[in-house]
């Protein structure tokens, strides 16, 4: 959220939320990894189940409905686990729905070869944004349990099929001098390569925080002006989407 929401009044809101044409979906408690940082493993560390619940299709129809652009990006979850998500997929490319823009926004990788095909010939209009933090090698690092290395695979294949491919390069410790190998590796495979910046550290000794300050975001001054500092560091001129920022829809709304 931007804090633009702060001070409405309930009806204001509720005005605002009908007209916006936007939205972000977490669409299950469902994830194969354990990213350190998610907000999925705060729930874990403290024994407190995942909310939510799988999105149904006849919700997912309502919302097809009303909004243009739509971004599955989970905070909870990742969207390739839910068990419908190719019927989302079919039904979002239907003349009587057919949103302007679907973003996937994915880090899990333990779907088949065959089912990533299938999904990018379901719509392939869809942009597949995909997680690999580091070179895909190191990248299970920090998305533990995750095969960097197919994941790139599936990406040179949803390139070589016409998708729309962006690699989400977040910078950890790890990786920050990787960078520009990364961003070689993308462009020899026509990926559009986004290079993200985190503030979500434990503390000064976190291990995955990088040793570069212009690498992070310190989140002990993080506010909406450190946010716009940071579109402002010299490699910060890669595509990073945030129009989504203050309408997102967790499994927990339904």
């Amino acid at each position: 959220m931007d804090g633009k929401n702060e001070n409405l009044t309930v009806e204001e809101k509720k005005t605002k939320a009908l007209v916006r044409k936007n939205i972000n979906l977490d669409i299950s408690p469902r994830c194969t990894l354990m990213c350190p940082r998610c907000r999925r493993q705060e729930y874990i560390d403290a024994g407190i189940p995942i909310p939510g619940h799988d999105l149904s299709i006849t919700d997912f129809k309502k919302i097809l409905k009303h909004f243009r652009r739509i971004l599955f990006c989970g905070q909870v979850s990742d969207p390739i686990i839910h068990p419908k998500f190719h019927e989302f997929l079919e039904l979002s490319v239907l003349p009587i729905y057919s949103p302007s823009h679907i973003t996937v926004a994915t880090a899990a990788s333990h779907r088949s070869i065959l089912w990533y095909k299938k999904a990018f010939e379901l719509n392939p209009e869809a942009v597949w944004r995909f997680g690999i933090d580091g070179l895909p090698e190191e990248s299970c690092l920090y998305r533990i349990n995750q095969d960097g290395e197919k994941l790139f695979e599936v990406m040179k294949m949803g390139v070589s099929m016409g998708i729309k491919v962006e690699w989400q390069y977040i910078v950890f410790n790890y990786n920050e001098n990787h960078v520009e190998q990364a961003k070689k590796m993308a462009l020899d495979n026509n990926i559009l390569f986004l290079i993200m910046y985190s503030s979500r550290w434990s503390g000064e000794d976190d291990p995955y925080q990088p040793t570069n300050s212009e690498n992070y975001i310190s989140n002990k001054y993080f506010s909406r002006t450190g946010y716009n500092k940071r579109n402002k560091l010299k490699n910060s001129y890669y595509a990073e989407e945030v129009w989504l920022s203050s309408s997102s829809l967790g499994p927990w709304a339904w």
